[in-house]
C-alpha cells in the first residue's frame, strides 16, 4: 500500500492550478468534470515530482466536496491508498472492523476502483482505497 494521490477541495480551480504549476512546477496532466450523481466535481490532475494532486472544485451544491468545504472549508479533503485487490484489501480490513462508507464504492470513467473508509477510525481523516485493474493500469 503507498499513497496514490492527494484531494485538494479548491474554491478557484484556475488559481489552484497556477499556484501547482507555476510556484511548485507541477504538470496538469488531465482535467475533466464528474458529473455522476454523488460525486459532481470538477478535476485537475497534477503532477508534482512523483507524487500526484487531485485538485476538486464542486460542481453542486449537494455534492460531497461542497458539504465537505461547508463544513470544513477548502484544504485537504482525502488521501488514497493504493492498495494491489480492492475487494481483498476491503474484506481483509472489514475483519479488523475497520467500516466503509459503502455507498463511495465505485469504479471512475478512468478506470480506478475506490471506496472511502468511515473516517471515525483514522481521527476524521478522510481515507480512499484504490486499485487500478490490470486493464487500466497507468
Amino acid at each position: 500500500m503507498h499513497i496514490d494521490h492527494t484531494g485538494i477541495a479548491v474554491r478557484d480551480l484556475d488559481e489552484a492550478i497556477a499556484f501547482y504549476t507555476t510556484v511548485l512546477q507541477g504538470e496538469l496532466v488531465d482535467r475533466y468534470t464528474n458529473t455522476a450523481v454523488g460525486v459532481e466535481t470538477e478535476i485537475a490532475v497534477i503532477h508534482v515530482g512523483d507524487d500526484v494532486i487531485e485538485l476538486l472544485l464542486p460542481t453542486s451544491p449537494t455534492s460531497p466536496i461542497a458539504r465537505f468545504m461547508k463544513a470544513r472549508g477548502k484544504g485537504v479533503h482525502h488521501i488514497a491508498y493504493r492498495v494491489d485487490d480492492l475487494t481483498q484489501s476491503i474484506a481483509s480490513l472489514k475483519q479488523e472492523g475497520i467500516s466503509f462508507l459503502e455507498d463511495t464504492l465505485r469504479t471512475t470513467a478512468k478506470g480506478r476502483r475506490l471506496i472511502y473508509m468511515d473516517p471515525r477510525h483514522s481521527g476524521g481523516v478522510i481515507v480512499e482505497l484504490c486499485d487500478y485493474p490490470p486493464t487500466n493500469k497507468q
